[in-house]
C-alpha cells in the first residue's frame, strides 16, 4: 500500500511511517494484501486493542498518543496600534496556536485576511504556511527616482498620463499584447508542477499589475537630509511608485500547496483551516519553498518591467530606488535559531533595511529604514490598512465623486475602483507614528498621478 491509499483509510499524515513499518512486517509475516488493509482499518478504529500487535502495535501506541493530545499553550504576540478589531485579534491567536510558533507580532496596520491576518508576522520552526504567505506571493512595492524635475509634472502633466496609460497594464486576466523580456524567464521554471504549467501564462503577465489594491502613480518625493544610501541630497524629486506581485501563477501555487497542506493536517488541528502548514523536511514543502522564492524573482522582475516602460515612455532616467517583499517567508536567525518568518502584509525592518510603505491615492507614502526591533521580529507595517471591507465601500462611495475631489486637491487618478478610495483606509500618519521604534522615515512620497484597475475585484 502507498501512502495515498493509507491517506484514503484514513491514517494521519504523522502516523504514516508507522503504518508502512507495519505492513512491510505483516507482508514478511503471515498476512496479505486484503488482510492487512482489513488489519489496518480495525487498528484505526479500535488502537486500543493492537497496542501489543507483532505488526502494528507503533501504528496503535501513535494513534493513542494522537487521541490523549493536548495542544500546547498559544504562544504570545506583541502588537503596536490600537485600531484593530476582534476578527483579527482572533486570527493572530488561532496562528500562535500553531504547534511549531515560536514569535508573532501583529503591526498597526493589522485587518482581517485569509488565514493570519494582514499585518501579521509568524515564524515557525522548520514549518511554512501558503495562507500566511498570501495568495499573491511576494506582493511588493518598488520606488524608482526621475531625473525629472518635478515642475514637469504639472508643466507636461499629459506626457505623464499618456507615459501610465501606455505602460501599464492592469486587472484580473491582464497581459503585454507582445510579451515582455527579463531574466527571470530564463530560471529554472520546472521547481514544481504548476510553475512548470503556468510558466506562458506568467510570461504574458510579465510587466502587468493586478487589480483591487494595486496601482502604479507618479509623485514628489521629498528628503529633508541627505540620504547616503539612496545616493540623494536633501530636495524634491520626482518618483515612481508601483505595488504588484506574482500575478495569476503566485496565487495558483498558493492555492495548490495550500490544499495539499490542509489535506495533510492533524486530525487535532483541522480547525486551523487556512493555517495548514508544511514541513520543510517534506517532499511538498520542499517544492512550496522553491516555488515560492521564485515567484519572488518573478513579481520583482514584474515592478523592474513596469518601471523601464513607464520611464522609457517618458523618456526619463532611473537615478535611485527602493524596493520590497511584504508578502513573503524568510529563512531567518531570531532568539539564537533559525526560523522562518511569514510577513503576511509586513515590510522587512531589519537594522538599516530600507522599504517603503504606502498610504492611499490621497495620502503620502513613505520611504523608510529599519531599526531592527526584535519584538517585531524585524518588522513593520505594510501600509495603513484597511478600515473598510471593499463590499461596504462600493456600497457606500461613488468613484466618479470621489475622483472630482481629488482632482480639485491636485490629485489626478486615472482609473480605480470604488473600493480603493481613500476614506476606506486609516489614516497612515497615525499608523507611522505607532511604529516610530520600528521604523525611521528617509522620505515622502506624495501622489499626484495616479492609475489602478478600475473593476473593484480584489487579488489579495
Amino acid at each position: 500500500m502507498n501512502t495515498t491509499q493509507l491517506r484514503k483509510l484514513g491514517v494521519p499524515d504523522d502516523c504514516i511511517h508507522s503504518a508502512i513499518q507495519g505492513i512491510q512486517l505483516a507482508a514478511a509475516g503471515d498476512l496479505r494484501g486484503k488482510q492487512i488493509k482489513e488489519q489496518i482499518g480495525k487498528v484505526l478504529e479500535t488502537p486500543s486493542d493492537f497496542v501489543e500487535d507483532p505488526y502494528f502495535h507503533e501504528l496503535a501506541n501513535q494513534l493513542m498518543e494522537a487521541a490523549n493530545f493536548s495542544r500546547p499553550e498559544p504562544i504570545s504576540y506583541q502588537q503596536w496600534g490600537t485600531d484593530i478589531d476582534a476578527a483579527c485579534q482572533a486570527q493572530m491567536r488561532q496562528a500562535c496556536a500553531l504547534p511549531m510558533a515560536v514569535s508573532a507580532a501583529l503591526m498597526p496596520d493589522a485587518h482581517v485576511g485569509y488565514g493570519l491576518p494582514i499585518g501579521g508576522v509568524l515564524a515557525l520552526e522548520n514549518a511554512v504556511v501558503p495562507y500566511a504567505v498570501g495568495v499573491d506571493i511576494a506582493c511588493r512595492m518598488k520606488l524608482s527616482v526621475l531625473d525629472v524635475p518635478p515642475t514637469q509634472l504639472t508643466d507636461n502633466f499629459y506626457r505623464f498620463k499618456t507615459a501610465l496609460v501606455n505602460g501599464t497594464r492592469f486587472g484580473i486576466g491582464s497581459v503585454h499584447e507582445r510579451p515582455q523580456d527579463h531574466a527571470v524567464m530564463d530560471q529554472d521554471w520546472s521547481v514544481c508542477r504548476v510553475t512548470r504549467e503556468y510558466k506562458d501564462k506568467a510570461w504574458k503577465q510579465l510587466g502587468t499589475s493586478g487589480s483591487g489594491n494595486h496601482f502604479v502613480e507618479f509623485g514628489v518625493l521629498t528628503l529633508k537630509e541627505r540620504a547616503d544610501d539612496l545616493d540623494l541630497d536633501a530636495g524634491e524629486y520626482v518618483a515612481l511608485l508601483s505595488h504588484s506581485g506574482s500575478r495569476g501563477t503566485g496565487a495558483a501555487v498558493c492555492d495548490t500547496y495550500s490544499s495539499i497542506a490542509r489535506s495533510r493536517l492533524p486530525k487535532q488541528y483541522e480547525d486551523v483551516g487556512r493555517l495548514a502548514w508544511l514541513s520543510l523536511d517534506d517532499a511538498a514543502g520542499q517544492e512550496y519553498w522553491a516555488a515560492m522564492n521564485l515567484m519572488g524573482d518573478y513579481a520583482a522582475a514584474n515592478h523592474h518591467v513596469i518601471h523601464r516602460l513607464v520611464s522609457k515612455l517618458l523618456g526619463a532616467r532611473i537615478i535611485s530606488g527602493v524596493e520590497n517583499h511584504h508578502n513573503f517567508a524568510w529563512k531567518e536567525q531570531h532568539g539564537g535559531k533559525e526560523v522562518i518568518v511569514h510577513r503576511k502584509g509586513a515590510t522587512p525592518a531589519g537594522p538599516g533595511v530600507l522599504g517603503v510603505i504606502p498610504g492611499s491615492m490621497a495620502d503620502p507614502a513613505f520611504i523608510v529604514r529599519g531599526r531592527g526591533n526584535a519584538a517585531s521580529l524585524e518588522s513593520a507595517s505594510h501600509g495603513a490598512g484597511r478600515r473598510m471591507s471593499r463590499t461596504a465601500a462600493r456600497e457606500k462611495y461613488n468613484f466618479r465623486a470621489v475622483q472630482k475631489d481629488l482632482e480639485q486637491k491636485g490629485i489626478s487618478v486615472l482609473s480605480a475602483g470604488s473600493d480603493e478610495v481613500p476614506y476606506v483606509y486609516k489614516d497612515i500618519r497615525e499608523v507611522m507614528a505607532a511604529q516610530e521604534d520600528l521604523v525611521e522615515i528617509v522620505g515622502r512620497f506624495d501622489p499626484r498621478i495616479v492609475k489602478m484597475s478600475d473593476d473593484g475585484k480584489n487579488e489579495d
